[in-house]
């Protein structure tokens, strides 16, 4: 079964002074006009499963207007479990606690998985490299705290290199010391990203085959060291990368930052071969996404062996009717769904009838 948010509670948290809610083990609907509280409700519950927030807010900006202090709650249980998850605000810090007890953000990563689903990701394929390595990156932490800490330690030492680069006289042996560092982390990096990413574009591709028959989706992972070796060794992407960073070094100094890596790296969609992101109209972009994000739901329960939990944050009225379709469909009833809409005429009838269904009126 897995654990499943039973109850939320908000205080003095964006647009809410004091509110409570009680969810379906299956589906529950939020409904209510624009700018009453939906999106701070999911955005609430994605802080409180995975440590982070798709806004990436500061503590102040999650308080309420005008208040000094704030606190969100949820109660997670199953498996014969009962888990208290809070985030209170504070002097302009955000402080979690796990069962009462301080925790960090990244250790309620994998705790309860959500896959978060928003109107912004269906530009998905056609926006920067960052925000697919971004999405790719942001999934791989919560099934995998190792992938948490491996990104984070590569993120810094790509930071302190860049700083080093910056120096109007860098020292070479300090430059070499700090490539050495890179490769390594750049390489575990790699392995993680590549290996995940294959259980991504296998599903994607199977899933999308499924909403738009006839056309075949196909993903690529595009390095900037080149055409990698299939199934690399970690040694041998690491030295790979130390010749890029060499070979690269009069380019790096020039432009006072680290030009090759994984963070430099992209992820593209190919439709019967034709990219995406130049050729797909805009509904077969939004396909992809959506084969995207019901791949994330299909991998990270074969990982974790438990049912993520799915939030639907207003994409209902971004999607025709073919694809809430094949949405609706994708939603089984042992997976925890929580979806906010202002039209509920945008569910058929039987969706409605076993869903939870939660007004959200102008009061927060």
């Amino acid at each position: 079964m897995g654990l499943k948010v039973a109850s939320l509670e908000l205080w003095n948290f964006r647009s809410f002074e004091e509110r409570s809610f009680s969810f379906s083990e299956g589906m529950t609907i939020l409904v209510g006009p624009n700018a009453v509280g939906k999106t701070n409700t999911v955005e609430a519950l994605q802080l409180l499963t995975s440590g982070t927030s798709f806004r990436k807010p500061t503590a102040l900006q999650l308080l309420h207007e005008g208040k000094e202090m704030g606190k969100a709650s949820c109660v997670l249980r199953g498996d014969g479990r009962t888990i208290d998850v809070a985030l209170e605000l504070r002097d302009g810090k955000r402080r979690f606690t796990w069962n009462g007890k301080p925790c960090h953000a990244h250790d309620l990563a994998g705790s309860l998985m959500n896959v978060l689903f928003t109107p912004d990701d269906l530009s998905l394929v056609k926006r920067s490299a960052a925000n697919r390595r971004d999405e790719l990156d942001a999934f791989g932490a919560q099934v995998n705290r190792g992938y948490a800490k491996v990104l984070r330690t590569y993120t810094r030492s790509i930071e302190q290199r860049n700083r080093l680069l910056k120096d109007p006289y860098p020292d070479p042996a300090l430059l070499d010391a700090w490539d050495a560092s890179v490769a390594v982390g750049a390489a575990t990096l790699l392995k993680h990203r590549l290996a995940l990413f294959q259980r991504l574009s296998v599903a994607a591709s199977e899933i999308y085959a499924h909403i738009a028959e006839g056309e075949e989706l196909s993903c690529s992972y595009v390095s900037s060291l080149g055409k990698l070796p299939e199934d690399p060794e970690r040694d041998e992407l690491a030295d790979l990368m130390a010749s890029k960073l060499a070979a690269s070094r009069e380019q790096d100094l020039r432009r006072q930052m680290t030009c090759v890596g994984p963070h430099r790296d992209d992820i593209v969609f190919a439709l019967s071969g034709r990219d995406a992101r130049a050729y797909g109209s805009q509904g077969q972009q939004r396909s992809v996404v959506l084969a995207w994000k019901m791949a994330e739901v299909e991998v990270s329960r074969e990982i974790l062996s438990a049912e993520p939990l799915l939030l639907l944050d207003d994409v209902m009225s971004e999607l025709d009717e073919k694809r809430r379709a094949s949405l609706t469909s994708f939603m089984q009833e042992d997976m925890q769904t929580v979806i906010t809409t202002t039209n509920l005429g945008y569910f058929p009838k039987e969706v409605l009838d076993a869903a939870e269904v939660i007004e959200i009126g102008r009061r927060g």
